[in-house]
């Protein structure tokens, strides 16, 4: 299997599972968070299509992270959350997932001869890098909601 068709295949089984993952939010803000997450990885799907078409485009930072604070702000302590053990068990998934993805890639950077390839696949694995630190506030936020929605500060999503 060809790298491109197997990066392809690895975004679009990410994007399913946050699409999954969604589906199965019992809390709105998480909702919208999978589904941006969801829509990030079939974003990366496109991009590694022009790769392999030869078109590519450059990577541009998302402000996913600012993004999903904003969501996160507009939660209230009012709410109620509750996370079962299988939920946690689920993001610590999606982590494993962006984990392999970032591998992949950087490997991918090293070995790629094109600038603009090693470009992208740097841009990619960072990007990878930050679904995997939103990722880890969320199993922080399951495991402690009302504390972790209570701080003032709101260091957990600071600029990546």
């Amino acid at each position: 299997m060809d790298i491109y068709k197997f990066a392809m295949q690895m975004e679009k089984e990410s994007e399913n599972y946050y699409r999954k993952l969604s589906e199965q939010a019992n809390n709105k803000g998480l909702k919208i968070i999978f589904d941006m997450l969801g829509d990030e990885e079939e974003k990366h799907y496109k991009i590694i299509e022009q790769i392999k078409n030869k078109s590519p485009q450059k990577v541009l930072d998302t402000p996913l992270l600012t993004d999903a604070k904003t969501v996160f702000e507009n939660m209230t302590t009012d709410e109620q959350f509750e996370f079962s053990n299988d939920q946690v068990e689920a993001y610590e998934k999606a982590q494993e997932l962006e984990t392999k993805s970032k591998n992949f890639y950087l490997q991918k950077a090293a070995e790629a001869s094109e600038p603009i390839q090693k470009e992208t696949f740097r841009k990619l694995a960072v990007e990878e890098e930050k679904h995997y630190f939103l990722l880890q506030n969320i199993i922080d936020f399951a495991s402690r909601p009302k504390m972790w929605l209570e701080n003032a500060e709101w260091y957990h999503l600071e600029d990546y």
